[in-house]
C-alpha cells in the first residue's frame, strides 16, 4: 500500500467544501453522517481517549490498517486507510485537514484524495462535556467515487455508521 506524495497542495482533495465537518449543517449533495458515543467520564480519561484517536490508535483497535505520515494526525499530512486483509483490501488515500487541540476538545478530520472510493471528510472529535461526560463524535459528509461504492448502495451508508459505533466502543477500552 502506497502513500501519497506528503506535499500535495490541498488541491488534491477529491471535494471543495474543505473543513466543513468543523461545523453543523453539512453540504449539501453528500450523504451525512454524525454519531455520538458515550466512552468514558472524567478529565483523565478524556486526555487517554484523546490521545488515542490523534495517534491513529482507535482507528488500528477497530480492525483498518493505517499508513500515516506521521505518528499523530497532523494538517496537510497524508494517510491511507486500509480496508479489508490480504489481496481484497481496498486502499483509501486520506489527507489531515484539520486538528483541534482545546481544554475540552481533541480530535482531527481527514478529507478524501484520488484513489479513495468516496468523496468527502471525517472528523473524529472526543469532547470532555460539563457534566465530565466524555463522548466522541464522528462527523461525516460523503458521496460515492467509484463504481463499488455506487454498487454498494445503501450499504455503504450502513458500513459508516457502524464504524463510527465501533469507533467509540472500542475507545471505551482507553477511558
Amino acid at each position: 500500500m502506497g502513500s501519497p506524495d506528503a506535499s500535495g497542495p490541498a488541491s488534491r482533495l477529491t471535494y471543495p467544501e474543505v473543513g466543513a465537518t468543523r461545523r453543523w449543517p453539512l453540504p449539501a449533495g453528500y450523504r451525512h453522517l454524525r454519531v455520538r458515543t458515550h466512552v468514558g467520564y472524567g478529565r483523565a480519561a478524556f486526555e487517554a481517549v484523546g490521545r488515542a484517536v490523534m495517534d491513529w490508535r482507535m482507528h488500528r483497535a477497530v480492525g483498518v490498517a493505517i499508513r500515516a505520515a506521521d505518528p499523530v494526525a497532523t494538517p496537510g499530512r497524508p494517510v491511507v486507510v486500509g480496508l479489508g486483509a490480504g489481496p481484497l483490501r481496498l486502499r483509501a488515500p486520506c489527507e489531515v485537514v484539520w486538528t483541534v487541540a482545546e481544554d475540552t476538545r481533541t480530535g482531527f478530520a481527514y478529507g478524501t484524495l484520488p484513489g479513495h472510493p468516496e468523496r468527502g471528510e471525517e472528523s473524529f472529535v472526543v469532547s470532555l462535556e460539563p457534566d465530565g461526560s466524555v463522548v466522541l463524535t464522528v462527523t461525516a459528509f460523503s458521496r460515492p467515487d467509484s463504481w463499488f461504492s455506487r454498487a454498494g448502495g445503501p450499504l455503504v451508508p450502513r458500513f459508516q455508521r457502524a464504524y463510527a459505533r465501533r469507533c467509540g466502543r472500542v475507545l471505551r477500552r482507553w477511558a
